[in-house]
């Protein structure tokens, strides 16, 4: 067999063809923005990147049930077109605590998958149908190689997934996902007479493509899905403000 020179001309095109769908690919990424600036311009894309796979755990010794994993990656979800499909790790999806923040249960199609092995090819199958607006999937673990089946699936059909972690933090393992994240409850805002105060979260990027870690505190997400910043933090002035809300 003859083997290609070194500079042959048919490999140099084939490295330009190559670095233009990598730089192309990259570029392309559509991108759903939190509304909240110092986090949408920390993220690549100014918000967070559809066609990807995301990961999601808590921190505390409630991180095993996920429930504010399932209410970030709902409220994100209402905000999209389209059908969810949920793979569920048991029977304690609460549907209203879902429509709480914007995702009614008409949009939800209900996955019983009871063990990673049943929740890892129900997501990738999903993710290879367009038109959803987003895979949820909720696992004990996720290896290296069935991450990087998932993130491919996302990325071939730009649907977004969310990889909710019922073991916690402390089961971290390196995978092919595109960010992960952990959430934490926080102090709430002042209460008043008949209001308890919008709760707070603790929202921490561990890791993320193009973007560096950071901290953020957020009000919970309303009705339609939306984050925002706790008034009293949106009410000072913006250098105090920003040096509060990244605290990486």
């Amino acid at each position: 067999m003859q083997l290609a020179a070194p500079h042959s001309p048919a490999l140099t095109a084939l490295r330009e063809k190559l670095g233009r769908m990598c730089a192309g690919g990259e570029a392309d990424r559509k991108a759903l923005p939190f509304g909240i600036d110092a986090v949408d311009r920390w993220l690549p894309g100014g918000g967070l990147v559809l066609g990807a796979v995301h990961e999601i755990c808590e921190q505390g010794t409630d991180a095993a049930r996920a429930s504010l994993s399932a209410l970030f990656a709902a409220a994100i979800l209402a905000r999209l077109p389209g059908p969810v499909i949920w793979c569920l790790h048991s029977r304690d999806l609460f549907a209203p605590a879902l429509a709480r923040v914007g995702l009614h249960p008409d949009r939800v199609i209900y996955c019983e998958t009871w063990k990673d092995s049943e929740v890892l090819p129900a997501m990738e199958e999903g993710l290879r149908h367009g038109g959803l607006a987003g895979v949820v999937g909720e696992l004990v673990r996720l290896p290296l190689t069935p991450s990087r089946r998932l993130q491919l699936a996302a990325e071939a059909s730009g649907v977004v997934a969310f990889v909710l972690r019922r073991s916690g933090a402390k089961a971290d393992e390196n995978n092919a996902c595109f960010s992960r994240w952990r959430l934490s409850s926080s102090p709430s805002g002042p209460m008043s007479d008949f209001d308890m105060g919008r709760a707070c979260w603790q929202l921490e990027l561990l890791r993320c493509r193009g973007a560096e870690a950071n901290t953020w505190t957020v009000e919970a997400p309303d009705a339609k899905g939306h984050l925002a910043i706790p008034a009293d933090l949106g009410d000072r002035s913006p250098a105090p403000a920003e040096w509060r809300l990244a605290t990486a």
